[in-house]
């Protein structure tokens, strides 16, 4: 069974606070196979759909008149390593990288969002390197939305996520 870390946000929402950034950030935080159990007082659909977008799963549970339970956890028990594996065999043949980035001191979601804002300065076909404090399960689906490919692992200390991205390649070869 998949261990769930809970967040009770009921309490927040009935002083008309908005925890969303504090979901987020507890997601962020959360090891690749690791899920999150809800407390809120409705069933968040945007949050949903958000998180589905992200590789989420979820089932809502309502206990009470405005008690709900919401279970988030990863499309697959695995998810990190397929989506790491879902790059292509063809790595030993990528070019050198044309951007390197230590990101390993920077705290989510800062590193997925430098790396998105250096994509966009890219040509296709070029590739980035970066090095990450941990496995960086979100940026897996905007890299996939966007077309791009992948290859990563962690070093052999396991704390330190290595991963070249490839710039859409469809294009370069267009």
């Amino acid at each position: 069974m998949m261990p769930l870390r809970e967040l009770d946000v009921r309490q927040i929402l009935r002083e008309g606070g908005l925890p969303f950034q504090l979901i987020m950030d507890t997601i962020a935080s959360l090891e690749p196979d690791e899920g999150l159990r809800l407390l809120a007082i409705f069933e968040p659909l945007p949050l949903i759909r958000q998180l589905k977008q992200r590789g989420y799963i979820h089932t809502s549970r309502q206990i009470d008149d405005d008690d709900w339970e919401i279970v988030f956890t990863p499309e697959t028990a695995s998810s990190s390593e397929t989506q790491a594996d879902a790059s292509p065999s063809s790595a030993d043949i990528w070019p050198d990288p044309v951007w390197n980035m230590d990101l390993t001191d920077l705290t989510p979601p800062e590193p997925m969002e430098r790396i998105l804002a250096r994509l966009e300065t890219m040509k296709a076909g070029e590739v980035l390197f970066a090095l990450l404090s941990r496995e960086p399960v979100f940026l897996f689906n905007e890299l996939k939305l966007r077309g791009h490919e992948w290859v990563g692992n962690f070093d052999s200390t396991g704390s330190v996520f290595r991963i070249m991205i490839r710039f859409n390649p469809s294009e370069a070869a267009a």
